[in-house]
């Protein structure tokens, strides 16, 4: 793994040819002829929170530096698995906001490893221009504006598809308890807004259409958006917090129970997919390059990248 503080540059001969002989190392991959046939190419499916930092930061700079074109698309974590198990995808890499979501679902089948990359934290973004947007400017407390809001006001993104939407769903339940407001997660589900494609979801304040939105950090930084900090009891952001989060859970449509998590990005390589190498050199790209994460908003602290699993040697931190 290239050191997190080394230059971006060429990568060696030696290394490539390294990285063709681990082909075939991940259980299930394709054989190496077929690998290095598409060697040019890795195809990412990844959490739409991340579409900003990967479209516009990390991918074009792997691409310029391995001259491997970088192909992402990003839609909700839960979408991204249900993908990769049903086959309509064929992604060498998957990354998911939710890390036991992502070894649930992939794991052993389509994956034998993952690694946590970045750390994140749930905020409220919102327009100032709107009248809950400028309530939230003035210093309110956002759930009291928040039980003020109308329908469709506030924006979550869709509990079903993606981890950002049951965390708003499970927020305003532990800020129910936090701050003694019964009833306060069915209400808010009743009148908040669903977005179904999680790289959207700020788009209705941008245009404004929505008020304010449950969202990730570095969603609001990446849009220029005014954001609200949570407290550590609620924002799935300190890890020492984690017993707190997992008290509560949601169960998706399609009976998956996910608990409260503190939120870390995981990466691995999918068994499915036609380019294993290009998709390992591209993890290994991301994890050592922590500047390209930090400068859009994410966090990468000492205990990052953290290895689960059967992980190539190549990538071990």
């Amino acid at each position: 793994m290239r050191r997190a503080d080394s230059p971006a540059g060429s990568l060696t001969g030696s290394r490539r040819a390294l990285l063709a002989t681990l082909a075939g190392t991940a259980v299930g991959t394709v054989g190496t002829a077929g690998c290095l046939a598409d060697r040019d190419h890795v195809r990412v499916l990844s959490a739409g929170s991340l579409a900003t930092v990967l479209e516009n930061g990390v991918g074009p700079a792997f691409q310029s530096e391995t001259d491997t074109v970088y192909e992402g698309e990003y839609h909700g974590s839960n979408a991204v698995v249900r993908m990769v198990v049903e086959e309509s995808k064929r992604p060498d890499v998957v990354i998911s906001a939710d890390l036991e979501l992502l070894r649930d679902r992939l794991r052993p089948e389509y994956a034998s490893w993952d690694l946590a990359f970045a750390a994140n934290e749930v905020v409220i973004a919102y327009a100032p221009a709107t009248t809950l947007g400028a309530r939230l400017a003035d210093g309110e407390p956002w759930y009291e504006v928040f039980a003020d809001a109308g329908p469709d006001e506030i924006a979550i993104s869709d509990p079903d598809l993606d981890p950002l939407g049951y965390r708003a769903v499970l927020l305003f339940e532990l800020a129910a308890r936090e701050h003694d407001l019964e009833g306060f997660r069915e209400s808010m589900l009743e009148r908040a807004y669903r977005e179904p494609n999680e790289a959207n979801l700020l788009a209705g304040l941008e245009a404004g259409n929505r008020a304010c939105a449950v969202a990730y950090k570095n969603m609001a930084v990446a849009h220029d958006l005014p954001y609200v900090e949570l407290p550590d009891a609620y924002n799935f952001g300190n890890p020492d917090y984690a017993d707190r989060y997992a008290d509560v859970s949601y169960t998706t449509d399609d009976g998956y129970t996910a608990h409260g998590s503190p939120v870390v990005y995981g990466a691995t390589v999918c068994s499915t997919g036609d380019a294993p190498a290009a998709g390992r050199e591209f993890v290994d790209f991301l994890v050592s390059n922590p500047s390209l994460l930090t400068e859009r908003g994410l966090r990468v602290g000492d205990s990052l990248p953290r290895a689960h699993g059967d992980v190539p040697e190549v990538l071990e931190p």
